[in-house]
């Protein structure tokens, strides 16, 4: 067996004590498995659409090599498994509007996906010679402690003066039934309001596609979704599959940071941040603040009991439950931000912030206020 180290100065990448259920920016080389059935009769049509993906994937920054299997026992199952120098470069890609043009074909020879991220941990052999002379794509040092609970968001925006009519129409709504079946329960939606960008956050136990086709087949949810989509800013319509999944492509917002203090305490506040990363500067924002909550899960003092990081393209979220009142103790502190000696770096990555590495004139208190993303519902299951 062959391993790698990390330099245990790496906040992301030593094994810790308290919680942590996932990482992107570890630097450990990712596997993405997709699982494939095609249309009886649509192999050939299959097979020319990945061609045409393969050739392109290929130059990918980031990008180490793939290979496509059938099954042995069903030829209409295929799987495509490709690694990855780490799994930020494979993000990029794959949340791209370029991407979302690319695999548009397959929709019409596909009857179903499912798609699967992993950080290599071990593996026999030798690392290949791609991520050798990279001087990246390592194994992840040590495994990660979970706790059982699949995070993401969608994220979409609605026209401008519409948001208090959004606001209304999304807090009046019957929770759907939290069983999805008997391996599957959603635990808790979290919804949020900032300017018009509307960001809704689930923590699901089982299978994460499951809970989320369970939640859209919902009577009561389809009513609420019905009702938005005349103050939507871009169109969709949800009874039409392909319309309904470009939607729903374009507004995920994967979760790729999480951390538990592992701390006991009183019931936590809730709370959602939003950060103007620059074009182009949303992962690297994403990955600072991921290393601040790492520092902050250490300290017994922090506000912060739990903080999970959603980013996609230059949309950043930060969804944080506090001991405290969202603005009791230091703005910094709250808001994640790094210390001085990185507080330049960060002013190159948000868009307004550019006093918030300084006290000065109270730019942290604007700055929280600023960030601070309305509540719109919080509901958890009974039994969560």
């Amino acid at each position: 067996m062959t391993t790698t180290s990390t330099p245990a100065s790496d906040p992301l990448t030593r094994q810790v004590s308290h919680q942590v259920s996932q990482s992107v920016f570890d630097g450990s080389r990712l596997r993405v498995v997709l699982l494939v059935e095609v249309y009886d009769g649509a192999q050939q049509q299959f097979l020319q659409t990945y061609e045409n993906l393969r050739s392109h994937v290929e130059s990918v920054p980031g990008h180490i090599g793939e290979q496509l299997c059938q099954s042995i026992e069903n030829p209409s199952q295929w799987l495509i498994t490709s690694e990855w120098e780490s799994a930020p470069p494979f993000l990029n890609w794959v949340s791209s509007e370029e991407h979302v043009r690319m695999v548009e074909p397959l929709h019409s020879c596909v009857r179903d996906t499912r798609s699967l991220r992993f950080h290599v941990v071990r593996e026999t052999g030798h690392r290949t010679a791609s991520a050798d002379r990279s001087g990246r794509g390592g194994l992840q040092a040590a495994p990660r402690v979970g706790d059982g609970v699949i995070r993401h968001a969608i994220t979409f925006t609605v026209k401008p003066g519409s948001e208090e009519a959004v606001g209304r129409i999304l807090a009046d709504y019957a929770s759907p039934e939290p069983r999805v079946d008997d391996s599957t329960r959603l635990c808790r939606t979290s919804l949020f309001l900032h300017g018009n960008r509307v960001v809704r956050a689930i923590e699901v136990r089982g299978d994460l596609l499951a809970a989320l086709r369970h939640v859209a087949e919902q009577p009561e949810v389809r009513a609420v979704e019905e009702a938005i989509n005349p103050y939507l800013e871009q169109d969709r319509d949800l009874a039409d599959p392909e319309s309904a999944r470009v939607f729903y492509t374009r507004a995920a917002l994967p979760a790729v940071h999480h951390v538990t203090a592992g701390q006991e305490g009183p019931v936590a506040q809730r709370h959602a941040l939003s950060y103007p990363a620059r074009p182009g500067c949303g992962m690297r924002l994403a990955q600072l603040l991921a290393e601040r909550d790492e520092a902050a899960a250490d300290d017994p003092l922090s506000p912060v009991l739990s903080s999970t990081i959603f980013q996609r393209d230059d949309v950043v979220v930060r969804l944080v439950d506090l001991r405290s009142d969202l603005h009791a103790g230091d703005p910094a502190t709250t808001l994640g931000l790094p210390d001085r000696d990185r507080a330049a770096e960060l002013t190159t990555l948000l868009d307004g912030f550019t006093d918030a590495g300084s006290p000065a004139g109270g730019g942290l208190v604007r700055a929280l206020e600023a960030a601070r993303m309305e509540l719109v519902t919080d509901r958890r299951a009974p039994d969560a």
